[in-house]
């Protein structure tokens, strides 16, 4: 299995925050802020640039955001796991650019009054862009904080009218074997799933963006699942179809290994992967580990859930 535990970032590696800023702000005054590569890679005239750029700003303010330090964008963008582009951590941002994000479509079907297909510029419109300052913590024993910008998923799936009988949501993630890998890693294309509840959380996020900026494609543009209560694999990045169903979705890493990678995936400190503990975590940009804590520290939000459920059983 390919998953496994990374090796520690330096410290020179990391972003300083004032370079960051500089970097932001430079670009911001140019109309460009990250457009070029929105877009997979073809540069856009400069109007075109700032069109696309105006659509993450404003941004409302979360309360679900928490108050700890952001990872640097440097690591956020660099240090990736998108297996459809390598396998190694920087494989994404070198190799991801060959994808083109626009046109874009998600499909939203399945056990639903009214299914559409939304454009991507029709999501960017969807519902108020929000800054969601998030923990994530990855299955293999590292964390970080991420500024993402999006809305939450429940805003999209109330437009199709969920049907009584929907239990489930399903993504279904983009595919091209011309630009992505043709190693049998996993079954191809990714898929996750959620329960219907858990989709319609108020802290679930439809992202599109990240540090203000629109996602670059490493991180899974141009819209991907936020689910920070759960490791980070259960966050479909690049997604292209959603489906609501009566019946539990397989997922990519269940159907891989399903002693390893259970339907819930919530981080549970408690609950060891066979091959490492989960009890501590790394935050990428520190050398010490730190405890994990049961839920990612969303525990207040999202326990009520899981009521009654055997979380070691439902793992």
């Amino acid at each position: 299995m390919l998953i496994q535990r990374p090796s520690d970032i330096l410290p020179s590696e990391i972003t300083p925050r004032s370079l960051f800023v500089d970097r932001r702000r430079f670009m911001r005054d140019a109309g460009l802020l990250l457009a070029a590569g929105a877009i997979g890679g073809v540069l856009p005239s400069a109007e075109a640039a700032v069109g696309a750029a105006s659509k993450l700003a404003p941004l409302a303010s979360s309360p679900f955001s928490t108050s700890e330090e952001k990872t640097s964008y440097k690591s956020v963008t660099t240090y990736n796991n998108f297996y459809e582009f390598g396998t190694d951590k920087g494989d994404p941002a070198e190799n991801a650019g060959r994808m083109a994000t626009r046109p874009w479509t998600v499909r939203v079907d399945g056990l639903a009054g009214k299914p559409r297909t939304f454009d991507i510029d029709e999501l960017l419109r969807l519902a108020p862009l929000e800054e969601r300052i998030y923990r994530m913590r990855c299955v293999e024993g590292w964390s970080m904080v991420i500024p993402w910008v999006g809305f939450p998923l429940a805003s999209l799936l109330k437009q199709v009218d969920p049907l009584g009988s929907a239990k489930y949501v399903e993504f279904v993630t983009h595919y091209d074997a011309k630009v992505m890998s043709r190693l049998p890693v996993l079954d191809w294309p990714y898929t996750e799933g959620l329960r219907l509840d858990e989709a319609l959380h108020p802290l679930t996020l439809l992202s599109v963006g990240l540090y203000g900026e629109l996602l670059p494609n490493q991180n899974g543009a141009p819209v991907r699942l936020v689910v920070p209560w759960k490791y980070g694999f259960k966050s479909a990045k690049s997604i292209v179809a959603i489906r609501l169903s009566d019946k539990q979705p397989a997922t990519a890493w269940n159907k891989a290994a399903k002693h390893e990678y259970g339907f819930y995936s919530n981080v549970n400190p408690q609950v060891d992967h066979p091959r490492w503990s989960q009890a501590t975590e790394r935050r990428i940009g520190e050398f010490r580990k730190r405890p994990t804590l049961m839920f990612n520290g969303y525990a207040e939000q999202v326990a009520s859930l899981y009521q009654g459920m055997d979380l070691r059983a439902n793992f």
